[in-house]
């Protein structure tokens, strides 16, 4: 039996431009589509879907307040349609911490042929929502390294191609290494908001500077890195070209640029760049892992942590070639374990660990 969708829209074009587009899909069949929540709801109790597609806006009931609903009484993997406005991301940004897995967008106009163009993404999507660990991707708490607590995520755009970070810099040697003092790289994808925002909350004022590739599009990330900002003791922003590595300081990559590491005699910085999709993304964990192995080398720790994929995985075994440690987030605690299960069967990571000992151990990195 393949994955069962529920689609809850108020729109009808909408709703049948979807069921048109994953009829026929391998592995998806479409049960079911309803205008609002509340028709969704009766239909639904007859046959549970295993993921849902839910708009924001629609009427009678709002698309946060039945998410609410859902992950309370009957937790299921939901993915949300959003606008890529700066409204619509942090809507997204809420579902996500709500518990949603998977965000993908909705266009404003010319729906049909929008919404055909992003059949891939949304396609992928479904099957990601499909595997997610639902009970790690409702809302936690972790115990604050010194008092804080927590919140959740989104994936980035996804390609047939794949092409390595050889795209973007080349790998480095000995006489690169160490140029950057001690730092810490993290990757993550489905799931990733919220264990971010869980292990950033906890951290204190006083600690290393930190580079995050989080995969997000356009939009998401800046308001991203703004509610982080407002929470955390840390300072977080979205990384602009040339910004300082500095203590206390978070760089969260641009959604739509690669982010990279250099390092020169006037100290360590980040450089924003567009490029190519690299392992299917962009911004790519696998091309900020590399300028880290190539530019701090044994100064560094690498984190892989929750998402779909492979992304991130060759990159932190450069990390680790070089003599930087690396850590996993394990499987119990992760909302999708692609990503680190990926860097594990490489050989790649030194230590798995449960998403509440993370920052632990970005806090004793020297």
């Amino acid at each position: 039996m393949g994955i069962r969708v529920f689609i809850v829209d108020d729109s009808a074009v909408v709703r049948k431009v979807l069921t048109d587009l994953l009829t026929g899909i391998s592995g998806i069949e479409v049960i079911g589509a309803a205008q609002d929540p509340i028709f969704a709801k009766s239909k639904m109790e007859k046959d549970w879907p295993d993921v849902i597609i839910l708009d924001v806006e629609m009427p009678r009931m709002d698309g946060i307040t039945f998410l609410k609903q859902i992950m309370a009484e009957r937790p299921t993997p939901v993915v949300m349609c959003s606008t890529l406005t700066e409204e619509g991301s942090k809507v997204s940004l809420q579902a996500l911490s709500i518990g949603a897995v998977e965000v993908v967008a909705k266009p404003k106009a010319n729906l049909k042929t929008s919404l055909s163009d992003a059949s891939a993404e949304l396609i992928t999507a479904i099957r990601t929502a499909s595997k997610a660990n639902i009970k790690c991707a409702k809302l936690k708490k972790i115990p604050s390294v010194s008092g804080g607590v927590s919140l959740t995520a989104s994936t980035g755009p996804r390609v047939s191609s794949k092409l390595t970070a050889d795209v973007m810099l080349s790998k480095g040697s000995s006489r690169h290494a160490q140029k950057a003092g001690a730092m810490i790289a993290i990757g993550a994808s489905t799931g990733g908001t919220q264990a971010l925002e869980s292990v950033l909350t906890a951290l204190p004022v006083n600690i290393l500077p930190i580079l995050i590739v989080q995969h997000m599009p356009e939009k998401f990330t800046r308001t991203f890195a703004e509610r982080l900002n407002e929470l955390c003791r840390v300072e977080v922003k979205e990384a602009e070209d040339n910004d300082a590595l500095l203590p206390g300081r978070v760089l969260i990559a641009p959604g739509g640029k690669h982010m990279m590491l250099q390092a020169t005699q006037f100290g360590a910085s980040v450089q924003i760049k567009d490029g190519p999709l690299v392992s299917r993304h962009k911004p790519s964990v696998d091309v900020l892992f590399r300028s880290v192995a190539k530019f701090a080398g044994r100064n560094a720790l690498g984190i892989i942590m929750t998402g779909m994929g492979d992304d991130g995985a060759k990159g932190i075994k450069e990390m680790r070639d070089v003599g930087a440690k690396t850590i996993a987030q394990n499987e119990a605690t992760c909302v999708v374990y692609g990503m680190p299960q990926e860097a594990v069967k490489l050989g790649a990571i030194d230590h798995e660990i449960a998403l509440n000992k993370i920052p632990e151990k970005i806090v004793s990195h020297k």
